[in-house]
């Protein structure tokens, strides 16, 4: 795995559906070194802090894999590296084999894998279409927001090395199914409210589903 682009935007503000809506989604590829901090990349910035950014969404990575299949169910659309608001477009990325708590060493930061990203309506700002949300969310490539462990600095070209792998193996794409497709696997829930590696607020979700499930 190596990291093919770096991404970075600060917040602005676009015209859609008849109001301004502020967003950093338009993230655009950079050069040379940059510093991965606790909050974010240098030069990044979130413009909704409730939904977007903090320590366990620091930084959101996109496999470069995906863009053929998105351009394909796409034709004609213009997807540069960073079309779906990653920092890091990454090579060799499968959100199947990565599991939440997994560990990677990007160049001179630690990483650590918390969540899927599940998209909200900045996503169709930034494609221009409103089917885009059901769209990405039924492919199950999610990508995978990290939390940063260690600051450093990484740059497009760096390897990625997996330093650490969760020993519950509850992948990415387990939390995207539990929470899309497969609400009702109770034998999943039951393993993913003990996850403390998953941030709080998606086992408390899940707790709840799972006590509904159980009376």
């Amino acid at each position: 795995m190596k990291i093919i682009s770096v991404n970075v935007s600060l917040p602005r503000t676009v015209f859609w559906k008849k109001r301004d809506v502020t967003t950093a989604i338009f993230k655009e590829p950079v050069q040379g070194p940059v510093m991965a901090r606790t909050l974010d990349l240098d030069g990044d910035r979130q413009a909704d802090l409730t939904v977007h950014g903090g320590p366990e969404k620091a930084i959101y990575a996109y496999p470069s894999g995906h863009y053929s299949f998105w351009r394909s169910e796409l034709p004609g659309m213009d997807l540069p590296w960073g079309m779906f608001g990653e920092n890091l477009t990454i090579e060799g990325l499968r959100e199947e084999e990565t599991h939440i708590g997994d560990r990677f060493r990007m160049g001179a930061a630690v990483l650590m894998a918390t969540q899927p990203r599940i998209p909200c309506y900045k996503l169709a700002v930034k494609f221009g279409r409103d089917d885009i949300l059901k769209r990405f969310l039924q492919s199950e490539k999610s990508g995978v927001y990290f939390s940063v462990l260690e600051e450093g600095f990484i740059q497009i070209g760096d390897t990625i090395e997996k330093i650490h792998q969760d020993e519950s193996e509850i992948s990415v794409t387990d939390i995207l199914r539990l929470y899309a497709s497969r609400p009702g696997d109770v034998s999943l829930l039951r393993r993913v409210v003990q996850l403390k590696e998953l941030p709080q607020g998606w086992r408390e979700y899940f707790g709840q589903r799972l006590e509904a499930l159980e009376q």
